[in-house]
């Protein structure tokens, strides 16, 4: 895409946060210079999942880091950090996730760097925001995730607190963090001035939760109490879960529990339409449909359901999901290509006018655009 054509984008962070705001910018049309440790990099080259590697790097790292730039830069050396300077000058944007306080021990914190480009909108991504007692600890997705309340919400009433099985904390704080800059580059427009902006994983995990923790604040901050059966949210009365079909799993959204009784031959849900029944008994409910559901395979359910206009859909592990046409539709994934050989991944989520643009830039070498970069933007390293 090229609706941020034109724009700079400096990224100093690594692993996930950090870099997923990035590769969205990038997406999005804008350039995307990384500035690496020399020899070392980005640590997620080396953060490798079930052995995969591409190279000299992790698959990870290709995951989050394609359609970028990359330069190595000492920010302790006097000359490499006057390059970063003159880089920062020409920048639009930049983006660090370092431990609190490491930007400006190197001169590169905001107040610093604003003085030599006023417009620069400056990102910075943290594990828990500004609470001294949470300064040190280290900002990592689990543990946020942990400490949001967030792996509260999960499992069944009987099971111990469990974590989403993704990098959620980080990966939404990178939504945030691409927000913010958005915004701050729209008011530049109109005032020619930038801006510092400020996203913590902690934030972005509590954020997420914002239907379910306004529910508690007014309700007397009593925690709520998660379903024994088939738990999918703690303030949602029956049928609402994910239910076991004969060949695999079946979804069933919020409903009318006498609609939902004709339509699964079990009649006697109706009599707990009344007051709050569906809620307070949702368990007992639950298994009763859980009983029946068991007996026939997921597509006979879900013919019935549709029919009768019922919230439902099959739960697909990868395999099923790639197979469908809706899935083949959205034409959402991406082949790129590198030296050490294919990588497949997913694109862009966002679509403008009707359409996706595909970049199949993979993820750069250490140091690869060195020259390039220097060279374009009117830098020249001394001897």
């Amino acid at each position: 895409m090229s609706l941020l054509n034109g724009i700079t984008v400096l990224d100093f962070s690594q692993f996930l946060a950090g870099p997923s705001c990035a590769l969205r910018l990038a997406d999005l049309g804008a350039r995307v210079i990384k500035i690496e440790r020399p020899n070392v990099g980005d640590s997620s080259r080396h953060l490798v999942l079930k052995k995969q590697k591409i190279g000299e790097n992790s698959l990870l790292f290709h995951t989050i880091n394609r359609n970028k730039e990359s330069i190595a830069l000492n920010l302790k050396d006097p000359a490499d950090k006057e390059i970063t300077l003159e880089l920062i000058k020409n920048a639009d944007v930049l983006i660090e996730n370092n431990r609190p306080g490491v930007m400006k021990k190197l001169g590169l914190d905001y107040d610093t760097v604003k003085q030599l480009n006023p417009k620069l909108i400056y990102g910075t991504v943290t594990g828990y925001g500004i609470a001294d007692s949470l300064k040190t600890k280290p900002g990592q997705d689990l543990l946020a995730q942990s400490l949001s309340g967030l792996t509260f919400l999960n499992g069944n009433a009987d099971q111990p607190p469990t974590p989403f099985a993704l990098s959620i904390a980080d990966s939404f704080a990178g939504i945030h963090l691409a927000e913010g800059i958005l915004s701050c580059l729209i008011r530049r427009n109109k005032t020619a001035i930038g801006g510092q902006v400020e996203v913590s994983l902690l934030e972005s995990a509590i954020s997420l939760q914002f239907e379910v923790l306004t529910s508690y604040f007014n309700d007397g901050q009593k925690l709520p109490e998660r379903s024994k059966i088939n738990n999918a949210h703690a303030y949602l009365a029956a049928p609402y879960g994910i239910y076991k079909t004969k060949n695999g799993y079946l979804s069933i959204a919020m409903g009318s529990l006498e609609i939902l009784g004709k339509l699964i031959a079990l009649p006697q849900l109706a009599k707990y339409e009344k007051e709050d029944l569906a809620f307070t008994l949702r368990d007992e409910i639950k298994q009763q449909i859980a009983d029946i559901i068991v007996t026939k395979t997921t597509e006979a359910w879900m013919e019935l359901l549709l029919s009768g206009g019922y919230w439902a859909a099959p739960v697909y592990d990868w395999q099923e999901l790639i197979k469908q046409e809706g899935f083949k539709a959205l034409s959402f994934d991406l082949q790129l290509k590198t030296p050490a050989g294919p990588i497949h991944t997913t694109g862009c989520p966002i679509q403008v006018n009707g359409k996706r643009e595909k970049d199949d830039k993979p993820a750069p070498l250490l140091d690869q655009d060195h020259a390039k970069i220097l060279n374009d933007l009117g830098v020249k390293k001394n001897d």
